[in-house]
């Protein structure tokens, strides 16, 4: 009797022993922290636009799981409000249930989300190295020395231009590579003469204008720190209101209400030039009738002040894994592609028009084509080396905030209120808003 207790016993703890060591491998093999295998290879990414960021996720999608077949990818649109709206709702909540593993989040808005919930976001610091981008996206993706967006499109800005009005007030592209706003109005007034062209469109209540200029001299509406109004005795936002006078006070410039009022400018040929972000370029190569005419000069710098510099930025986005189940599938799939994957940004570029902002990148096949719509320019190539020069500068978490007070006080500045007066008035309502 002894004997078979004894046995049984024996029988017993070895069983034991072996689900034991069962139980810890089945927890190495998931990845995941919390032993789910499921979450850790199933992924879900919310994006807007399908035609870009959209698509972009889908090359990267079957270049990584052509080698992590066991992972799945599961790609959701929605439109960019609805992901904030989404987001703050969750996060607000204080849970991460419903949230997805990685998320696309604009670069003006995505400091708002670090400081306010910086523990609902995963830490890639381990996965990318943020020296491994355009120097002037650390600032939106990273938090106290970590580092936690993978920094994706490039908004960097150039002077689209329509050589061919340029030459008929006796201009080469030439003539644009070194100039001041003060410059380029002055251009703008020879054209509209011999043309009757307009030189630029506008819309009221949109100040990227602003943004580019500011950005070009290292500045932006707050200080340093991201978090106090930096208006009053900011000496590149007064010029750059000055600029917007000149431009609209010389009578140079047309209106333009949305996005499709300002796309037709261009196709329509009713405007000589545009400064903006290098999005912008599918829009303008969409009028077939005009391959040949458009060319890109570095953007013009701010005349009075020292900092400037003939490249800023417009736009722009990045990458970012969330804190939840999968999380190191979701950053190992993020550092497999946008993180590292040169051959991938070029085909991006190729087949979807995305100048990423991966350095690497920069020197592969695709970046150095000559566009014939250019008239043979070597536009990305030159894309890329203004990405290289662009001012870094701290968005912050208010940028739209104080956008809404500053859309008011143009109107006031061009209707003849003293521009000391505008500026002096709007950092007293920005710090009068923002707490």
């Amino acid at each position: 009797m002894k004997k078979t207790f004894a046995l049984l016993l024996m029988c017993m703890l070895i069983l034991s022993a072996c689900g034991a060591n069962g139980g810890n491998k089945n927890t190495a093999d998931t990845g995941n922290a919390g032993g789910n295998t499921e979450a850790a290879k199933e992924i879900t990414i919310w994006a807007w636009d399908p035609a870009f960021n959209i698509a972009a996720l889908e090359v990267a999608k079957a270049q990584y799981t052509a080698a992590n077949p066991d992972v799945k990818i599961n790609i959701v649109e929605y439109a960019q409000n609805d992901i904030i709206q989404k987001l703050n709702t969750g996060l607000n909540s204080g849970t991460t249930k419903g949230l997805p593993n990685i998320v696309l989040i604009e670069d003006y808005r995505s400091q708002g989300f670090l400081q306010s919930y910086k523990d609902s976001f995963y830490d890639l610091s381990n996965s990318i190295k943020g020296a491994d981008f355009a120097d002037y996206k650390s600032g939106p993706t990273s938090l106290d020395g970590k580092q936690y967006g993978i920094p994706f499109d490039s908004g960097v800005t150039g002077l689209y231009v329509r050589t061919d009005y340029l030459e008929q007030a006796g201009y080469k592209l030439s003539d644009l590579q070194d100039i001041t706003w003060n410059d380029y109005i002055e251009i703008g007034k020879k054209v509209k003469d011999k043309t009757g062209k307009a030189l630029i469109t506008l819309d009221p209540n949109d100040l990227g204008l602003i943004r580019m200029m500011i950005q070009s001299a290292g500045s932006w509406y707050l200080t340093e720190d991201g978090k106090t109004p930096n208006i009053a005795d900011n000496a590149a936002l007064k010029e750059a209101f000055e600029v917007y006078k000149n431009l609209t006070d010389s009578n140079v410039a047309n209106v333009h209400a949305d996005w499709s009022q300002f796309v037709a400018a261009l196709n329509n040929g009713d405007v000589a030039s545009v400064p903006t972000g290098n999005w912008i370029t599918p829009s303008i190569t969409a009028a077939a009738d005009q391959s040949g005419k458009w060319a890109v000069a570095p953007l013009p710098k701010l005349a009075g002040n020292d900092k400037s510099v003939h490249a800023s930025n417009l736009g722009g986005s990045s990458w970012y894994v969330m804190n939840v189940d999968g999380k190191e599938t979701a950053a190992d799939f993020m550092a497999k592609t946008f993180g590292a994957d040169t051959e991938m940004y070029q085909k991006l570029l190729t087949d979807i028009g995305v100048i990423g902002t991966f350095k690497a990148a920069a020197s592969g096949e695709a970046y150095g084509q000559a566009n014939e719509f250019f008239g043979g320019q070597k536009v990305v190539s030159d894309f890329a080396a203004w990405t290289e020069q662009i001012p870094s500068v701290n968005y912050g978490v208010h940028t739209y905030a104080i956008e809404d007070i500053l859309i008011v006080e143009m109107q006031n500045y061009l209707n003849g209120k003293a521009i000391d007066k505008v500026l002096s008035d709007a950092q007293a309502q920005a710090e009068s808003q923002i707490k």
